[in-house]
């Protein structure tokens, strides 16, 4: 589904930006009054502004529809867990005064805690 809004999404662009530039800007109208007139057009002189606009309008439409559906399927993704994670929720929990298992052949020891070197008794009364 998200490549299909986002091959729609690219089609809107590319046909927004050709559309745009088909248009006449407000200063095409000083041409016309000097014999380069749109009269002959397909639409008439009006009516070729009036579909290319409504089009436009449209095409714009549907891009901004595509581009929240893109943001949607952007923020909105399952969540993949990694190995570390997957491996915390299969292990079972031990039981309360268990025993300790033994670590995995090669593991390096778990260090011993220090007794009596705290750092409560290096500081001077």
């Amino acid at each position: 589904m998200e490549t299909v809004v986002l091959v729609l999404h690219v089609l809107a662009a590319l046909s927004v930006i050709g559309l745009v530039l088909l248009q006449h800007g407000k200063g095409a109208d000083v041409g016309a009054a000097f014999g380069s007139g749109a009269s002959g057009s397909l639409f008439g002189a009006t009516g070729s502004a009036n579909f290319l606009s409504r089009t436009t309008a449209i095409l714009a439409a549907i891009f901004f529809v595509t581009s929240l559906g893109l943001t949607y399927f952007g923020t909105h993704r399952p969540e993949a867990k990694g190995v570390m994670e997957m491996r915390k929720t299969t292990e079972q929990p031990q039981p309360p005064g268990a025993p300790e298992q033994a670590p995995a052949a090669g593991a390096a020891p778990a260090p011993a805690p220090a007794q009596g070197n705290s750092r409560s008794d290096e500081i001077p009364k």
